[in-house]
């Protein structure tokens, strides 16, 4: 089974998203036979590659808020994320173009590597306040999860990946995704949003039946004497 997920690493709740599916799939029995890929999905476009606004600032503007309305939502979601086991320090975070970030995501995925650097760059960005859109940076976080540095900025240096990031948009778009996270199971489900991992958990059982069906063996008339169903047993 293949799980894809449409996400930005300056989405908050792309970050709880990706805990909850990580919980869905430990209660999963069949979690060995799920494969995920992550999706590229930026929030915006037309985003600097850094700012000197805060978050508080920025989502003050773009929602016509006051700053202190700001700051009680930021206090908001760092309650939530800390419900699912997540630190975050939106007071640090950054604010950047995820264009760069994302190109590396694929590269990530050719060394098998997709899902450590996903998680380097989301706790880059909400714990620790670093700058996911400047190369530096992001080389040096692709080499703690075991990317070879040079490789991956040459990557970001040539835009390597930018066609990568925009067939991956253009499929959201093609998909009617207008936001994230958004999880779509073997191309049949579409899951919106940051779900509970019990609906998750469920969504992936649907799935793996109606690709995993149980093979009959056996099954006959002298089979079915010997054996009990509802309230009646032939005896």
């Amino acid at each position: 089974m293949k799980i894809e997920v449409w996400s930005d690493v300056v989405c908050p709740w792309c970050y709880i998203g990706k805990r909850r599916l990580e919980t869905a799939l430990s209660r999963f029995e069949h979690r060995e036979g799920v494969e995920v890929v992550w999706r590229s999905f930026q929030l915006d476009q037309s985003a600097p590659y850094s700012s000197d606004e805060s978050t508080n600032e920025i989502l003050a503007k773009k929602y016509g808020m006051s700053l202190q309305k700001a700051a009680d939502t930021t206090r908001d979601m760092t309650e939530l994320a800390a419900r699912d086991g997540l630190e975050y320090h939106l007071d640090k975070a950054q604010h950047t173009n995820t264009f760069r970030a994302h190109q590396l995501i694929h590269l990530a995925a050719i060394h098998g590597l997709q899902d450590a650097l996903k998680e380097r760059l989301l706790k880059a960005y909400f714990t620790e306040g670093l700058a996911v859109g400047d190369i530096d940076t992001l080389v040096g976080l692709a080499g703690e999860v075991g990317l070879p540095e040079a490789e991956a900025r040459a990557a970001l240096v040539n835009d390597s990946y930018a066609e990568a990031v925009i067939a991956d948009e253009q499929r959201a778009s093609a998909l009617g995704i207008r936001g994230v996270p958004f999880f779509v199971f073997d191309e049949k489900y579409g899951v919106s949003g940051a779900q509970p991992a019990e609906v998750l958990l469920k969504v992936l059982e649907k799935a793996w039946a109606e690709t995993h069906p149980l093979i009959m063996v056996g099954a006959d008339s002298e089979q079915d004497m010997n054996s009990c169903s509802d309230d009646s047993c032939a005896v």
